[in-house]
């Protein structure tokens, strides 16, 4: 962005100070940041030393051949035992790992021995099958305990995993499978979502009878008691296999830069990104960031992260991290919704979940339904709440903070990605004075910038791109297979800076009159109207401030006149909806985002809609509402939700 970038962001007064009390008990101190500035590479080293190192590092950190970092490459550990071992030597083995909760109800509990003894069964089970150092196994599960152990029985190995969210298509898995070229998938007969059980190993049939593969093993947890076809020779049933098999197993220490996994980035064209992390510079960051972001008491804290671990935060902030701070989580397998609305208030109650990280998108969709579901349980055992996955506007971060938080629980508002590994940007819960809709400050550790086209600092009250300026633990090491895409796609825009290469995000960011970060979404998120650059996040969050509205998204579609203009989509609040018209409610708000950000973004078109079309994941297909804004045919549908919803766009504006 230049001159021309966004210079007109929402004005957010609002201010949420720690409360004395929290502050006083926090895990994060304000002596994080000073010891950061005083020695970044020492205070990275001393997070590191807080794991179990079978074999010391003594450099922290190789950037002599940028973009390929090397973190405490000379030392060696194994990160199931980190995850788990250490917590059961430690004298922990009977604190709960998991309480995970079916969607149809049914129920398991998972202490860290009990898990340990499964992880270390696994193990065996997967070097009996041939599986070792290095390997590529592909993970394609529900959200159940075994994939949870699955992806610690294959590191515990020195393998490496590439999970695939369990809604991916056949072609998907074909593609991840070649591309890895994996040996052996883990899946399961089925799953339940939405009150019905979704077959997941059919999909695998279909990818494998496609593919140019070695795989040898498919490996089967039985879930959804669905038939299934059975290649002879090539599947095995997960439960049959793990008969007999010793829960004695001994953690090898592997090298911190030996690779831990492939995550493949969703809604890429052409060949897949497979985004590579290796093992101590991720543990080391995801651990931090657990424990400090989400103010982690582990001995007493309930937290419950709702992303799916076929998702970075999965990996993350359900699996390594968590369980490398022996903390306590809540999985869960279904939807929200199922089988009724206010299924996860309910398991917030039942749980006494104390920490809870969502996305905003699930926020907008409860702000639609009204407060009236979550405040008929009882949420009180929260105190911390946590925002992921894109910005969240001020409104859904207020509402948020009030209905589910009871206008007491501090919101840590998370910027980071598949590529950074673990949290970048982000309020500590303790220290920061929040501000709604702002991400704010780098972590203790991370130097990030906004800069212009001209790679130039922009100064506070700006808008540009951001950019991580000094190369971070749990930083991507590369493209699997790919170093030179790694170059072109990550750290060719500013490849000429002074102090060597920055890596770009791709996300745009304005600097408010802090100095603090504001997250303005992908820069492809960005129209260009008249010659102005126009934030679709901005203009989403004006429409959503308005009291009619529950949830909006915007896009920029081809206009003979400007370039650009804007088509906005609104669901209106389920009150609302019946007192205001279409017409009405499309006049009203083309004057309210006049009047919050300017004519200029005066969505040229909006239309109100029942649904909007949504991931697995939660995330709005935008690319799907400009093919409509533009009378284009639909694009790939098969990561939707609901494939019916675009029709039912298309059919409102017919």
């Amino acid at each position: 962005m230049s001159e021309t970038s966004i210079d007109s962001l929402l004005h957010e007064d609002r201010r949420f100070p720690p409360s004395p009390e929290f502050a006083a008990a926090a895990v994060a101190k304000p002596e994080l940041y000073d010891e950061a500035r005083a020695d970044r590479l020492e205070f990275w080293a001393d997070r590191a030393r807080e794991l179990h190192w079978h074999r010391p590092f003594t450099e922290t950190l190789d950037w002599s051949n940028p973009p390929f970092a090397r973190w405490f490459a000379d030392g060696e550990l194994n990160v199931a035992y980190n995850c788990l071992d250490r917590h059961v030597l430690a004298g922990n083995g009977d604190r709960v790992a998991i309480h995970w909760e079916g969607e149809p109800g049914d129920t398991r509990t998972l202490t860290y021995a009990e898990l340990t003894r499964e992880v270390k069964r696994a193990a065996n089970m997967l070097a009996a099958l041939g599986v070792s150092r290095g390997d590529r196994v592909v993970i394609y599960l529900p959200v159940i305990p075994e994939a949870v152990i699955a992806m610690l029985a294959v590191a515990r190995l020195g393998a490496i995993h590439s999970v695939i969210f369990g809604g991916f298509s056949a072609e998907s898995i074909r593609a991840r499978v070649e591309d890895a070229d994996a040996s052996l998938v883990i899946t399961a007969d089925g799953g339940w979502r939405k009150g019905r059980v979704f077959p997941l190993k059919q999909a695998v049939d279909s990818a494998l009878a496609a593919a140019e593969s070695s795989v040898e093993r498919v490996l089967v947890v039985r879930r959804g008691d669905n038939e299934v076809e059975w290649t002879e020779g090539r599947d095995l049933w997960w439960h049959e296999q793990l008969e007999g098999v010793s829960d004695a197993h001994e953690a090898e220490g592997f090298e911190a830069e030996n690779p831990l996994f492939i995550l493949y980035t969703s809604g890429t064209t052409g060949k897949p990104k497979g985004i590579l992390h290796t093992s101590g510079g991720y543990l080391t960051q995801a651990a931090f960031t657990h424990k400090n972001v989400f103010d982690l008491k582990p001995e007493t804290d309930v937290y419950w992260c709702t992303a799916d671990v076929g998702w970075i935060t999965g990996h993350s902030y359900v699996v390594y991290g968590p369980l490398a701070n022996g903390a306590t989580q809540v999985l869960y397998e279904g939807t929200p919704d199922t089988p009724h609305p206010g299924r996860w208030w309910e398991l917030i109650e039942k749980y006494q979940v104390s920490i809870f990280y969502t996305a905003p998108t699930a926020i907008r969709s409860f702000m639609k339904l009204g407060r009236e579901i979550p405040q008929s349980f009882n949420l009180s055992s929260l105190r911390v709440l946590g925002s992921v996955g894109e910005p969240i506007n001020p409104e859904a971060w207020v509402w948020y903070r009030e209905i589910i938080g009871g206008g007491l629980t501090p919101i840590v508002d998370t910027w980071w990605q598949t590529e950074t590994g673990a949290i970048m940007i982000s309020a500590l819960p303790g220290i920061t004075v929040a501000k709604p809709g702002s991400a704010q400050v780098p972590i203790p550790g991370i130097s990030v910038d906004v800069l212009d086209e001209a790679s130039v600092h922009v100064g506070k009250e700006a808008g540009g791109l951001l950019v991580i300026t000094e190369p971070w633990p749990s930083m991507l090491r590369g493209i699997w297979g790919d170093p030179d895409r790694f170059r072109d796609t990550y750290w060719s825009k500013f490849a000429d800076a002074p102090n060597g290469p920055l890596y770009f995000a791709g996300d745009g960011a304005h600097l408010d009159a802090d100095g603090d970060v504001q997250l303005l979404g992908r820069v492809d998120d960005v129209m260009n109207v008249s010659g102005h650059r126009l934030s679709t996040m901005e203009i989403e969050s004006a429409l959503v401030s308005h009291p009619i509205v529950a949830e909006a998204a915007v896009v920029g579609a081809s206009d003979d006149t400007t370039g650009q203009a804007v088509v906005a989509f609104v669901i209106l609040r389920a009150k609302k909806a019946a007192s205001v018209t279409a017409t009405e409610a499309s006049t009203l708000l083309r004057q309210h985002v006049t009047e919050q950000i300017g004519a200029i973004a005066r969505p040229r078109e909006i239309f109100v809609v029942a649904e909007l079309p949504k991931t697995r994941s939660g995330k709005i297909m935008r690319r799907l509402l400009q093919d409509i804004a533009e009378g284009r045919e639909i694009g790939d549908t098969t990561t939707l939700t609901d494939v019916n919803v675009v029709q039912s766009i298309r059919g409102t504006l017919d």
